[in-house]
């Protein structure tokens, strides 16, 4: 049986504290069974990743983007993914703009990816069902954490996948961490070995929110695969049983 693919993405455009929580979360998904899982990360750290320019190139070229950047790497990447785990830190109450800027034109390049699946006039974005987890950390306690982690689970959902949190209390919705107004980029990790209350909690988080995710894809997976012959049929789960049950 293949791999169980989990994809790490820092949205942050430098090295620091979201990449910290984003290993923990790392290491707890490859601990769920270290011989099945694949685990990569991905770093928008001086990676360029332009806005979508709504031209519709990507409709008539097969989901190829018209502006040559760091996109189509990274799509790649997350489309390989079973199991994608966002870290980012806040900005202005939300995501970074580079990872906002992925997030518009990867919905885009997959409905001209995919249309092809589709009678004219009924395309759609096929189930792909990997499974999303969300960790964002800001400077201060309420700077946007929890509406940054909705973006991203709106995200999940747009994308036809399935989000999923850590465990209460520490993550509602997410893991949402905070440096106590400290903005040195190894603030989170000084404060963890310090045994700082605040740290610890978001560590945790973010550890829950990496195992869970990976559990979570095992359980899916394995109802899928015992349902294949009910979804092969319908093309919106083709590019789902593709990477799951390849032939």
């Amino acid at each position: 049986m293949r791999k169980l693919k989990v994809l790490g993405i820092s949205g942050s455009p430098r090295k620091g504290n979201s990449e910290y929580l984003l290993r923990h979360a790392m290491e707890a998904a490859q601990s769920v069974q270290p011989e099945g899982i694949e685990c990569r990360e991905y770093s928008f750290h001086r990676k360029a990743m332009g806005p979508c320019i709504a031209c519709g190139y990507c409709e008539k070229h097969g989901g190829e983007c018209s502006v040559k950047d760091d996109f189509a790497g990274l799509r790649e990447l997350w489309l390989e993914a079973d199991v994608v785990i966002y870290s980012v830190p806040v900005y202005h109450m939300s995501m970074p703009g580079q990872v906002k800027c992925f997030i518009d034109r990867l919905g885009n390049s997959l409905f001209g990816r995919y249309k092809h699946l589709f009678p004219p006039g009924e395309e759609s974005l096929p189930k792909l069902m990997k499974v999303i987890g969300s960790i964002a950390q800001g400077i201060h306690i309420s700077s946007g954490q929890e509406h940054t982690l909705t973006d991203l689970i709106n995200h999940a959902l747009i994308m036809q996948c399935v989000p999923v949190t850590g465990d209460m209390w520490h993550s509602y919705i997410g893991c949402g961490g905070w440096t106590s107004n400290e903005i040195d980029r190894s603030a989170l990790q000084n404060q963890y070995e310090n045994q700082q209350f605040d740290a610890i909690i978001a560590v945790k988080s973010a550890r829950d929110v990496g195992r869970r995710a990976v559990e979570t894809c095992f359980l899916l997976q394995e109802g899928i695969r015992a349902r294949r012959e009910m979804l092969a049929p319908d093309p919106v789960y083709k590019p789902l049983l593709d990477r799951i049950c390849p032939a």
